[in-house]
């Protein structure tokens, strides 16, 4: 048996290629709400429910920017997005990072335009749907209409996640437990992967200063949580940093 591949790199078990004509790829994000209505492929096509592939986009290219008219939303195929907002005085905050199988531009559903800005931070692949497409489609479908409000209530919860009061070490090791628990469920290895964002945006979004990012790593490579060479991470001790994160993830 092959062993878990080590994100970001793809293959394809895990990249999608397009499937067949019946079958969806294997990060779709909506594959699994669709099948269980007994909707393939060929039936969404029927339905007018079309797909855009978009991609590849190299790192620092937008998905969109704040202020963009909305329209559409995307699930990640392959590589990162980063979202974020810019402030009157142009300082950036750290809104979230979407791997491959998870969906942005959910919160602009809210509005006419996209409240944030989503960049690539690597190489990445998108596949963008129609959102009063795939919104009429979710009215017949119960199954899907529910995954949505499920998307949509995970990022709101993904959001307020690190806006309590939590010591610097339960931070990060929730981040990266949520990182590994993620790309697991993608096919990923979860005790190694790379970390495809820069420590000064792990920082912003963990609302730290770049220093304490870079001090608590070293401190937990020190104490044989991690092995970190670079941007390669592994997890030497997953119970441990489980422990350490539940703080922050018991909810």
């Amino acid at each position: 048996m092959s062993s878990p591949l080590v994100f970001p790199r793809t293959d394809a078990r895990v990249v999608a290629d397009d499937g067949d004509a019946l079958t969806f790829c294997s990060t779709c994000a909506f594959s699994q709400a669709c099948l269980s209505e007994g909707m393939d492929k060929g039936a969404l096509a029927d339905l007018h429910v079309l797909v855009e592939h978009v991609g590849p986009l190299r790192a620092g290219e937008h998905v969109f920017r704040e202020g963009d008219p909305f329209g559409a939303i995307a699930a990640v195929r392959a590589g990162t997005v980063k979202t974020y907002q810019t402030d009157r005085n142009g300082h950036e905050q750290v809104l979230g990072f979407h791997l491959p199988g998870e969906v942005i531009g959910l919160n602009a559903i809210h509005g006419d335009r996209y409240p944030c800005n989503a960049v690539a931070l690597d190489t990445v692949m998108l596949c963008r749907f129609s959102f009063p497409r795939i919104a009429l489609l979710a009215t017949r479908l119960p199954n899907l209409q529910q995954h949505l409000f499920k998307l949509m209530s995970r990022d709101i919860g993904v959001a307020s996640l690190f806006a309590r009061d939590n010591s610097a070490d339960e931070r990060m090791a929730a981040f990266l437990i949520g990182l590994s628990r993620r790309l697991a469920a993608r096919g990923f290895s979860p005790r190694r992967f790379q970390l495809t964002m820069a420590r000064t945006d792990i920082a912003n979004y963990l609302r730290q200063a770049p220093e304490t990012v870079s001090r608590v790593l070293r401190r937990f490579e020190q104490e044989g949580l991690l092995h970190i060479k670079q941007r390669d991470v592994e997890i030497l001790d997953l119970p441990r940093l489980e422990a350490m994160a539940l703080a922050v993830l018991r909810d």
